[in-house]
Formats: C-alpha cells, sequence, structure tokens
C-alpha cells in the first residue's frame, strides 16, 4: 500500500459541512435504525443566522432534537474547529472536510410547544427526576417509582378517610369534650416523668417525698464524694465558679451552707447528686460503665443508668441514651431536689439555664409538678438581666394546668 496522503476538500455540499452527532443519555447501539432530518435557517440574508441548523433525529422509543446556535455549542465551536477524514484503503488519499457537532437531546414529549416547556420548567426536581425515570429509567427504577405513585394515592385515601372520621367524631362529642380529653393526656404523659406526687400531704415537704428520690442507702453512699462541700472555704468557691466546674444553683447554694453540722452534711450530699444529676444529662450515648467517673459511687452510677436512661438497639447491641424524655424527667427530678434544698422555694431560670434548656419547657414541667409561678430578679452575677421565675411549692396545691402545647390547639380551634 503506498503512502497516505490527504487533502482538503472544505464542505461536502455548499455551506454545510459534514455532520458529527452525540447522544446525552449513552450510546447508539442501532445505528442503521436512526431516521434523520436537517432544517436550515430561511434568513439568507444574515450571515450569522443563514449558517443556523436544525437536527431531529427519531428512533422507535424517542425523538431527539440538536442545533448548532445555542450558548452552550457558539462557546464550544469558538474554541476550536472540528474536521472528518474519509481514507480510500487502495489509493491511500484522505479526502478532510469540515464537519460540525450537533449533540442530541431527547424529547419527552412528541407535541412539545412553549406552554409545555414552560410547565417543564416549573416542575420540582423530584417531578423532573422521575420523568427521566419513565423514559431511560432500568425496570427496578420504575418498579420504585410506580410504587412509590401508588404508597401516594394510598396515603391520599387513608388521610381522606381520616379527616372524615375525625369530623364525625367532633360532631357527635364536641369539640370542648375533646379538648379535655386531650388536656388529660397530656397530664397522664407528663406525670410519667415526674417523681410521685402525694397530693394529700400535709407539708410541702411531703408532697414529693425525699425518698422518692435517694434512698437511704443512696443518701448514705453521698457521704464521701460530698464531702469535698461539706468544708469548702469562700475562696475555693470563689475559684470553682470562675472554673465552671460546677452548675450555676449548686456554687450559689454553696455560699449559703448551715453552720448545723447535720443541716450542712444534708445540704452537702443534696448538692453534690443534684450537680452530678445536671452533667449525667448533657450525655448522648452512654458507653462507659461508670460513665460520671470512678468517685461517682456505684449505687449512684446504677441509679443513672437504671431511672434516667432509656433503652435502644443499635448495630446488633442495646445501647443506653438520654433522650428527649429521658432529660425531661431529669430536669423535674432535678426541681423537686432544689426544692428540698432551698426550702420549697427555687429559681427555675437559673435551672433552666443550668440544664439548657427554652423556657417554656422549664415552665411546663413546674405547672406539671403543682409549682405556683413567680417573677423575681435574678441573684447578683446570675443572668440579672433578665426576671427570673421562681417556682413555689405550697399548700393546698393548684389544679393542673394544660401545657403550653394545649395551649396553642385552643387558640387554633
Amino acid at each position: 500500500m503506498a503512502a497516505a496522503t490527504w487533502s482538503y476538500r472544505g464542505d461536502p455540499e455548499a455551506e454545510q459541512p459534514a455532520l458529527l452527532v452525540t447522544f446525552a443519555n449513552g450510546q447508539v447501539r442501532r445505528p442503521e435504525a436512526l431516521r434523520f432530518r436537517l432544517y436550515r435557517s430561511s434568513d439568507a440574508a444574515t450571515p450569522r443566522r443563514r449558517r443556523r441548523r436544525i437536527l431531529v433525529s427519531e428512533t422507535e422509543r424517542l425523538s431527539y432534537v440538536g442545533n448548532n446556535f445555542d450558548s452552550g455549542v457558539m462557546k464550544r465551536t469558538s474554541l476550536c474547529r472540528y474536521f472528518v477524514g474519509v481514507l480510500h484503503k487502495d489509493s491511500g488519499q484522505m479526502e478532510v472536510y469540515n464537519a460540525e457537532i450537533f449533540n442530541m437531546q431527547p424529547l419527552l414529549s412528541d407535541n412539545v410547544i412553549p406552554d409545555d416547556a414552560k410547565d417543564y420548567q416549573n416542575k420540582s426536581f423530584r417531578e423532573k427526576v422521575d420523568l427521566c425515570i419513565e423514559a431511560f429509567g432500568t425496570s427496578k427504577q420504575k418498579r420504585a417509582l410506580n410504587s412509590r405513585r401508588m404508597n401516594a394515592v394510598g396515603n391520599d385515601v387513608l388521610n381522606t378517610a381520616v379527616t372524615k372520621a375525625a369530623a364525625s367524631v367532633i360532631d357527635a362529642k364536641g369539640v370542648t369534650a375533646l379538648i379535655q380529653d386531650v388536656a388529660q393526656d397530656d397530664v397522664q404523659n407528663m406525670s410519667v416523668f415526674l417523681p410521685p406526687c402525694h397530693e394529700d400531704a400535709d407539708k410541702p415537704e411531703h408532697v414529693y417525698k425525699f425518698e422518692d428520690i435517694l434512698s437511704p442507702a443512696e443518701f448514705e453512699a453521698l457521704k464521701g464524694p460530698a464531702a469535698a462541700f461539706i468544708n469548702i472555704t469562700p475562696a475555693e468557691v470563689t475559684k470553682k465558679t470562675e472554673e465552671k466546674s460546677h452548675c450555676s444553683f449548686v456554687l450559689e447554694e454553696l455560699k449559703f451552707l448551715p453552720a448545723d453540722e447535720k443541716s450542712r452534711d444534708h445540704k452537702a450530699r443534696c448538692l453534690w447528686f443534684l450537680d452530678i444529676l445536671i452533667k449525667f444529662s448533657f450525655l448522648k450515648v452512654i458507653k462507659k460503665k461508670h460513665p460520671m467517673g470512678p468517685e461517682c459511687p456505684h449505687i449512684i452510677s446504677r441509679k443513672l443508668m437504671k431511672n434516667f436512661t432509656s433503652l435502644t438497639y443499635n448495630n446488633g447491641s442495646v445501647q443506653n441514651l438520654i433522650s428527649a424524655s429521658v432529660k425531661t424527667k431529669i430536669a423535674a427530678y432535678v426541681i423537686a431536689l432544689a426544692l428540698h434544698v432551698n426550702k420549697f422555694q427555687v429559681d427555675l431560670t437559673i435551672l433552666q439555664n443550668d440544664m439548657k434548656l427554652h423556657e417554656s419547657k422549664m415552665m411546663d414541667i413546674a405547672k406539671a409538678m403543682r409549682l405556683k409561678i413567680s417573677k423575681a430578679k435574678g441573684l447578683p452575677g446570675l443572668e440579672n438581666d433578665q426576671n427570673h421565675k421562681l417556682g413555689t411549692l405550697s399548700l393546698p396545691l393548684p389544679a393542673q394546668k394544660t401545657s403550653g402545647n394545649q395551649r396553642k390547639r385552643k387558640k387554633m380551634n
């Protein structure tokens, strides 16, 4: 075979380069089955518009369209030129022609008019993806799409049925009676997380009994770790305040330990356990056997794990975690213990800040515990720029009140 040579021929036809075609959604399996049609611009007077072309291709499943004048094409063709060569094997002569590339995009409708294009642009991303799955998706993707649409229809039917059922219940029972039922359910749900309440008590200290918060054995176990609080000096309290090694409520109460030895010891043990309880509430998943460190007595660690965590199953194992509902329970026990420490009146705002709770949440817990809420200035140096809420436990106990969520329900009605 002779050495190959080439010669440049320009356009194969007058002002018409050779057409090179690519398909945006994949490779062509049967090129012989494709049918093409080329449309030229009729505006021969304008040089730029004269060379505009639209190429249309039809297959058994879809139609495709491409052009040489949109913004994307103009950017590509302005940077480079394309050629196609035809080699005659016998003579070794290659003829080189001008070429241009058409990127064929699928049409998802056989009749796309401007209104349809606007509708397509207004569709959500999820709807556009569904259209692509209908056109090009695998069998598995199409089955999943059909299943999701059937579920959506089922949900609509269910919602309609529930709405009708709710309307019939409201008509039969009345809105007022339903609100009272929901309020009672709220009270019962909240009571699950509260310390045992003795409504028939004759003294405030008997409403939430100290033995229900700390058993005699648990209280005895606190003697060792709480010893550091018993003989604490003002200088040490100041240092701990600067270091923020304990919560604000505990640090403030340490300044006012009673002189009586027995009372001082009792308050010190209560403050130590209250501080541990608040710190424990910040944990998420309990992974250690002694999460509060070796200085925490074993009986106290067991109490924390048993009473103030919930069990969950994750990655093949059972874990202890502190959920939002468990944190509500911890806050209730913290309030109850703080009432015993501080003569049954407690600054709820300080405890709320210590536990990093929303005010509405703290107020709901306090009201569920039958406390009387009043306003007071905060203690010096402790959020003094805001009005603090005091919670007082006194007899007779106020009637149960609905939570903040129930108030919202009433307002909506």
